[in-house]
């Protein structure tokens, strides 16, 4: 696949709570990007704008094997944000050990929010054989809590690197994850799984094989799913076909999940596994697909009506370790690119980005911030002034 390398670069009432923003290396262009820490000296930031211009925002605390997960919400950009309300129903249910197994956040039919995680060693309910589960709530009908966490597996067991969820304005919901085939075991017989609701995540059905059984999954690499504004899901995820090609792959369905196409995005000849994160966003008009390949990161840019993309494009520059990749679109067409740098097991390291003008040139608007947490990821969003806001 060709490359191309850029060079040169529901609303909630209760208490209102500031957060500070955090100073970031100069830039030229100070007021387009601007950095925000997460609340509480938290990490593993997941955030969503809505399309009524409401930020959404979990992020995790506590022991990194037996942690929680709370929700915020912000109606001004992320100036103030609510009181957080705690996501996970046990406490001690959520983990952040490997930066790839946290909790990830969908928005759905009128504001409702999804939250999807691999369970802690101590989490309940456990999935089939007493096996490690793949948690799931929701924000209940008032809005005001999260629903007793519940396992969605029911029998594609075997969870290691962690499971997605997404949700579209019409209320179906589609949590994910990889593991491998009933009764198999070894990353060539991984592969992902998807569970469909019809309604808001009230119930789901059982789990359906989405990618191709050739392929396998990397196990402990991460996956992510995603549902666009047209009805199209979205699936990445990283193989393991015979231990070494750990190539990254594109699985789609136009029918909600009922089949799904497959393509390779990029290849990736390593024996390791590089406990990689994949991400999705959306905005003017496009989707946007990001991954990490040999110590670099990359997007492409989807169109959801056609579903051509574009060549793999790479963060401009050098940089160590470059890791954990994010994407956000603003109504300008201009995009910012994020990722982390440094990082590695139970290290921390530091975040850069590059914003992009509508005709995908960099602009004079790039930066970094020091202090991402260990186990930490990064966010990012566009704000309604044009600017963008990165979390860590």
């Amino acid at each position: 696949m060709k490359r191309v390398t850029l060079v040169g670069g529901g609303r909630l009432c209760g208490l209102l709570i500031p957060l500070l923003l955090s100073a970031a290396a100069p830039a030229a262009d100070p007021e387009k990007v601007t950095t925000l820490r997460v609340p509480e000296k938290g990490m593993q930031p997941q955030v969503v704008m809505d399309g009524k211009g409401v930020l959404h925002m979990i992020y995790f605390t506590g022991q990194d094997g037996a942690g929680d997960v709370f929700y915020v919400h912000s109606e001004d950009g992320g100036k103030n944000f609510s009181k957080p309300l705690q996501v996970n129903s046990q406490a001690g249910s959520a983990i952040a050990i490997g930066n790839i197994r946290g909790a990830q956040l969908a928005v759905g039919k009128k504001g409702r929010v999804h939250v999807a995680w691999l369970g802690s060693a101590k989490a309940e309910p456990k999935a089939p054989g007493k096996a490690a589960p793949m948690l799931y709530t929701r924000l209940n009908d008032d809005g005001t809590t999260f629903e007793a966490q519940r396992n969605i597996i029911q029998e594609a067991v075997g969870l290691d690197g962690g499971g997605s969820v997404a949700a579209d304005d019409t209320g179906n919901v589609f949590v994910a994850w990889h593991a491998p085939e009933p009764g198999k075991t070894g990353e060539g017989s991984r592969r992902v799984w998807v569970a469909y609701s019809k309604d808001d995540g009230k119930t789901f059905n059982k789990e359906k094989a989405a990618s191709a059984e050739s392929t396998g999954a990397c196990g402990c690499c991460g996956m992510r799913v995603f549902a666009d504004h047209k009805g199209g899901l979205y699936i990445l995820y990283r193989s393991a076909e015979t231990g070494v090609n750990r190539d990254t792959y594109l699985v789609t369905s136009k029918n909600k999940g009922e089949t799904f196409e497959s393509e390779r995005l990029d290849k990736w000849n390593v024996g390791t596994c590089p406990m990689s994160s994949f991400s999705f966003s959306e905005g003017g008009g496009s989707v946007f697909a990001t991954w990490e390949t040999d110590g670099q990161v990359y997007y492409s840019r989807i169109d959801p009506v056609t579903g051509k993309r574009t060549d793999p494009i790479a963060a401009p520059g050098t940089g160590k370790g470059r890791k954990h990749s994010v994407i956000a679109a603003n109504d300008n067409g201009e995009t910012i690119f994020v990722w982390t740098e440094g990082m590695g097991w139970n290290q921390g390291g530091s975040v850069a980005w590059q914003v992009f003008d509508k005709d995908g040139k960099p602009t004079a608007a790039k930066g970094r911030g020091d202090g991402v947490p260990v186990w930490s990821l990064v966010a990012v969003f566009a704000r309604s002034d044009g600017g963008f806001t990165v979390v860590y």
